[in-house]
């Protein structure tokens, strides 16, 4: 479905121990997400949190050796990524576990037997906040870069680094390299690349070497 496009580009932790409920659920989840990861317990989860990027957890409440409680509870006294959306599945005789729930700041809950539509718009909702954030941040680094090299010389010299990077996004040359290609004075080229590197547009990695950030471009007005 259109509406939940945005969920190709997370990475989701499933923890069930039900095998029949887990294939089911992870059947439907599949078409929409765009990397599942599966655990039958919360131990097992644990470590697989802690080794992968998550961008959001969906578990069960129920489970043997570590519970879907215990399991929020390690995730967020964890050093990083404890502020991961977590979603709930539970059944009504679980009710009494979602006051805990309630406490470690669960983004949510889906009552047992699953429904689709419902574990969509779960899903969606508790990733919004985190993926306008991304977006905005973007939006921020590029605005900041904008505001810095706006017309001249400066964009001459953004373009010869994107023209020059490789595949990677990075750029292999010196200061002079520049020069023989573009009419430009070094104070300007010195001047352009520690702005790029205040605004965190290019890392410098070592000398003569720079890694140029992916969201930098140059739009030709002219077309």
């Amino acid at each position: 479905m259109e509406q939940y496009k945005k969920l190709k580009d997370l990475t989701i932790l499933y923890v069930e121990d039900d095998a029949d409920t887990q294939r089911l659920t992870s059947m439907i989840l599949e078409d929409y997400v765009g990397r599942l990861i599966l655990a039958k317990n919360g131990q097992d989860a644990l470590k697989l949190f802690q080794s992968h990027n998550i961008d959001l957890i969906l578990t069960d409440i129920l489970m043997p050796k570590t519970n879907g409680i215990e399991f929020i509870r390690n995730v967020r006294s964890s050093e990083q990524n404890n502020n991961c959306p977590v979603i709930i599945t539970t059944a009504h005789t679980e009710v009494p576990y979602l006051l805990d729930a309630i406490s470690l700041h669960v983004d949510g809950y889906i009552l047992k037997p699953i429904d689709v539509d419902e574990l969509l718009s779960a899903l969606q909702k508790a990733v919004l906040p985190k993926l306008q954030a991304v977006k905005l941040e973007s939006q921020e680094l590029l605005i900041r870069a904008i505001s810095a090299f706006v017309g001249g010389k400066k964009i001459e010299i953004i373009k010869f680094l994107l023209d020059h990077c490789d595949k990677d996004n990075i750029y292999h040359g010196s200061y002079e390299d520049i020069i023989a290609k573009i009419n430009v004075s070094k104070p300007t080229i010195v001047k352009t690349f520690k702005q790029l590197i205040d605004v965190g547009l290019l890392i410098k990695i070592k000398n003569k070497v720079y890694k140029i950030h992916p969201n930098i471009e140059i739009v030709n007005e002219e077309s």
